[in-house]
């Protein structure tokens, strides 16, 4: 957005192409202080602000920062200045503050006004209660510094008096000003202060609400506020405190004790602080940033002990003895789902637990025997969808707006009525993916059969408890990276309304960096790192969960990723009640924004996390495997969707030009099958023998940057984006029959459920689920996310999708929602669940698939039809066990010496010689002899020839039994 000053003294907001807010939006908006000389008039400016329906989410693309707010003056003798609107300096340590300017014969000054008071005049700086001259310093910024904010490293360093007080100067409103040798006022701005924040208030102690058999006590951390009380409510309801207490502060650190009787009442807190984004000191009322619970409007947080007795199910505390096994991170598989998705149109639900917690409780529900089927298969972890506390879904059921479905199931597929009723009502409905997080400690109230009181931390238990006796692992979907609000007075706005300028990133200029979506966070800072690493333990010890997934990762420091982990695998059974050496993390490890490259120390990015045992998604198995991107054409094919071999039209090149991108996306694949190893060598396209970290992606990027298996999370598909079903539709030729599509979805599944490193799933993969298209079904309601566990219908065909995102597309969509033979039957339904579930069974028949070290996958796994001569539609992998006594490769499995998989994407059968595959005992798995799947028991072995054929878009497992 810019900022324009008129020749009629207005003042407006211009509207750009970001939706990014900058830091200066309060509620209170003060033009004073932005001049070098007075503007006749002052008093006649006045604020213009756009309206706008656009609604805030987080996108996993990437976005710029939020830019700075320009000031075009064109009032007569004015000068633009560098105004308190601005923070272009930072106070790094207690003793240096870097700005980026040249004093040269000047001079600079400190100023400070505890009543934010400061503006400036014709004559200089104006307001103030304190002033003090800094020394410019020759040299650079100390090494600590330049390690710490990697951004600044060649600002300059101002040195701040070594017995200055500067831990009450830090709650006044703060601004450097420098002046040329005659004294003239040259440039002024705002300071940043988390670098002095960190070495003065760094703390370890204890926050939040704390219970003891003699009463309740209170800790915010708060060391910029001037004062701070906590009004006490009875109930969630009353608009006047029962109570209000001053709370007393020790180096940043706000406390006070009460009784006991406080347990069970709400509490806000009231914090006066100076705000920089409306240059005032304000009076905030906030939630407290490490709440365990809340009002069911959000406004008020609940002292609630977690440890009560009454807040666990039956047989809770010995949760932790009848977790589900796991040998190993290695044999981990992941199912993402949404809870509301889950039951939401399950009708052996009822209607009261639809969408919610408990419905995963009901073990005769459709969904949860679902779920037990993919368990029995060997399914391990169910990721959830975010859980905790989140903006844009009112918790008070009461209050949501919805559309009788009934009006919408007779309207044509590609009408688009259905996506502008579903639109019109989608701020105001009970649906949205919750990537907008307002308290991480709390679980999300809507989800809850009722939002006051204890009710969502029981049932979120239930739900845990439940999902673990089912035999799945539960994962948390958890979004550290930004946060929905803040400025001083946003309801949603926690964390920015108790240290403002600290939580959150800033430019260079001051203003909040957006390139997440909204309001990035900034684990550099050591109390958002204390922050974001408390609140894992907290799901870890109160909920007992087994695992997280962290959203656009890369935006969080490797270091808080790195002690999170220490952190959750020091917990042990016996003292914490879990293992937290069972628990894994993961997360995207994109390297974009301000982060990108380092930008702000060293980020939690894919090849940052090397060597760490953080799971980060493998994007280039996933657009190798499908074509393109999901920021590219979408009818850009790949090895799955007909490239070179099945052309949809699309202009993709030359033929020359197809046979390169189809034989590079092979060796892309393959490098991912053998769990994207950075060290793993094999041969590519062009018969050479590479390293996976030598084979490039187009930008010159290496494909491979994992150290071990367990690092890499395989996919081709998650919530973000087309389903895997609706994607293949998109980009396989409108000719081919939908029993091919249901091939081709079922040999994506193969390819991920057979390599090395972590497969994980989306839900509804296995059932052909689609969102009639919809790329990015956030916000798009239960009409087009809508799963089906009775296996009637994948939703195809509901519809449009949603204009705001889908539009665009609208051309490519419409035909395809029109033809009648997209859709599929049930019975292609059902036979794609039960090829699903022979995938898991063949996955776990042997640990072969499952090797977990970098060590053993280069000893055992194999690519043949590989060079220049190779058929590139198809891919061979070869998986070896040693055998007792062997010196060079241990035994591991006692049932399969030898495995060969052939992944065959061609629409033609592929017959394939190898001569090292010779002479072998090799038949098909019992799994695929028993199964559904007729085509695929066409797979034939001939051991005198070394002779494979394998049909058309079929993947086909070969085993070597030790007794055969």
């Amino acid at each position: 957005m810019a900022l324009t000053l008129t020749p009629t003294t207005s003042v407006h907001l211009l509207n750009s192409t970001s939706v990014a807010r900058p830091y200066i939006f309060g509620a209170d908006f003060r033009l004073r202080s932005q001049f070098r000389r007075p503007v006749s008039s002052i008093s006649n400016f006045r604020l213009k602000f756009p309206s706008t329906s656009e609604s805030l989410r987080c996108l996993c693309s990437p976005s710029s920062a939020s830019s700075p707010m320009p000031l075009e003056v064109s009032a007569p003798n004015s000068q633009f200045l560098d105004c308190l609107l601005y923070s272009r300096a930072y106070w790094v340590t207690q003793g240096v503050i870097a700005w980026n300017v040249d004093v040269g014969e000047g001079s600079c000054y400190l100023y400070a006004s505890s009543i934010a008071g400061l503006s400036f005049s014709e004559d200089g700086i104006d307001g103030y209660d304190f002033s003090l001259k800094l020394e410019a310093e020759s040299g650079s910024l100390p090494t600590n510094v330049i390690e710490k904010f990697p951004h600044i490293r060649n600002y300059k360093p101002f040195k701040v008096p070594s017995d200055l007080d500067i831990r009450d100067l830090v709650k006044s409103q703060l601004a450097v000003v420098c002046f040329d040798a005659e004294g003239r006022l040259i440039q002024g701005t705002g300071l940043q202060l988390p670098g002095v924040l960190d070495e003065l208030f760094s703390y370890d102690g204890p926050l939040g609400a704390h219970f003891t058999p003699e009463g309740v006590s209170l800790h915010l951390w708060a060391p910029t506020s001037q004062a701070v009380s906590v009004c006490i409510y009875k109930n969630p309801l009353d608009k006047s405190p029962m109570e209000i207490c001053p709370l007393k502060e020790v180096n940043g650190v706000w406390s006070t004790e009460g009784p006991s009787s406080w347990e069970g009442c709400y509490y806000v807190y009231e914090v006066s602080v100076y705000h920089p984004s409306t240059l005032k000191v304000e009076t905030c009322y906030a939630n407290d940033p490490y709440a365990r619970g809340l009002s069911a409007d959000g406004s008020k947080t609940l002292l609630v002990n977690l440890n009560s007795d009454d807040l666990k199910p039956e047989g809770w505390d010995k949760l932790a003895d009848t977790k589900p096994c796991l040998r190993s991170y290695s044999d981990i598989s992941i199912y993402e789902l949404h809870v509301r998705d889950f039951s939401a149109n399950d009708e052996t639900v009822g209607p009261e637990n639809r969408g919610g917690y408990l419905a995963f409780t009901f073990k005769d529900s459709a969904g949860v025997k679902h779920l037990q089927k993919l368990a029995d298969a060997g399914l391990t972890h169910l990721h959830l969808l975010p859980t905790y506390q989140f903006g844009d879904v009112d918790d008070e059921k009461e209050n949501w707006k919805s559309i009788d479905s009934s009006l919408l199931k007779g309207l044509p597929p590609d009408s688009a009525e259905a996506q502008a009723r579903i639109t019109e009502i989608q701020n105001d409905d009970g649906y949205n993916w919750g990537y907008n997080p307002v308290l991480w400690g709390v679980p999300k109230g809507s989800y809850a059969s009722d939002p006051n009181g204890p009710c969502r931390i029981i049932e979120f238990r239930k739900m845990v408890q439940a999902l673990n006796r089912t035999g799945l692992n539960v994962v948390l979907d958890v979004v550290y990276n930004h946060l929905h609000a803040n400025g001083p007075h946003d309801k949603d706005s926690v964390l920015d309304k108790i240290v403002p300028g600290y939580y959150l990133r800033r430019n260079n200029d001051g203003f909040i960096e957006n390139s997440t979506c909204v309001n990035n966070t900034a684990s550099e800072h050591y109390m958002v790192d204390r922050l974001i690493r408390d609140d894992l333990l907290n799901w870890v010890v109160n909920y007992k969960v087994d695992g997280f997934r962290f959203d656009l990762m890369g935006h969080i420091m490797k270091d808080t990723m790195v002690k999170a982990k220490s952190a959750i695998g020091s917990l042990r059974k016996e003292t914490d009640g879990v293992d937290g050496s069972r628990i894994y993390l993961y997360g995207e490890g994109w390297n974009f924004g301000e982060v990108a490259q380092n930008g702000r120390g060293i980020n939690a990015s894919q090849f940052n996390l090397s060597g760490t045992g953080i799971g980060s998604f493998n994007d280039r198995i996933r657009d190798a495997t499908l074509g393109g991107s999901p920021f590219g054409h979408p009818l850009q094919q790949g090895f799955i969707t007909g490239l070179l071999l099945q052309p949809n039209g699309h202009d993709h090149g030359s033929e020359a030009t197809q046979q390169l991108m189809l034989s590079t996306a092979k060796d892309h694949i393959q490098i991912g099958m053998a769990a994207n190893l950075k060290d793993y060598v094999l041969s590519n396209h062009e018969g050479k023998e590479v390293k996976g970290s030598e084979v490039l992606m187009h930008d010159g990027t290496p494909v491979a940057y994992a150290s071990q298996p367990t690092e890499t999370i395989n996919y081709v598909s998650a919530h973000d984006n087309e389903t895997l079903f609706d994607i293949i539709s998109l980009k396989t030729p409108m000719d081919i029959s939908v029993d091919e599509r249901c091939r081709i979805n079922h040999l994506a599944s193969s390819m991920i459920a057979l390599s090395q490193g972590i497969p994980f799933f989306h839900a509804g993969d296995e059932i052909l689920r689609s969102k009639s298209l919809d790329r990015d079904s956030y916000n798009s309601g239960d009409w087009f996310n809508r799963l089906d566990f009775s296996y009637s219908s994948n939703n195809w065909g509901v519809g449009l999708p949603p204009k705001g995102k889908n539009e665009h597309s609208w051309p490519l969509i419409k035909p395809r929602l029109q033809d009648p033979s997209f859709k599929p039957q049930s019975s292609h339904i059902v036979a794609t669940l039960h090829n699903f579930l022979d995938l898991l069974r063949i996955r776990y028949s042997s640990p072969l698939f499952r090797l977990d070290s970098a060590k053993a996958i280069q000893e055992r796994v194999r690519f043949h039809n590989t060079g220049p001569s190779s058929f590139p539609g198809a891919i061979v992998m070869s998986i070896e066990d040693g055998h007792k006594g062997s010196p060079s490769v241990p035994q591991i499995d006692p049932i399969y010496s030898f495995i060969v998989v052939i992944f065959n994407a061609s629409p033609s059968e592929f017959s394939f010689l190898s001569p090292v595959l010779k002479d072998r005992n090799l038949e098909l798995h019992p799994v695929q002899v028993m199964s559904g799947d007729e085509r695929v028991k066409k797979s034939v072995y001939d051991a005198i020839s070394g002779g494979f054929t394998v049909p058309a878009r079929t993947t086909t497992v070969f085993i070597e039994s030790r007794n055969g």
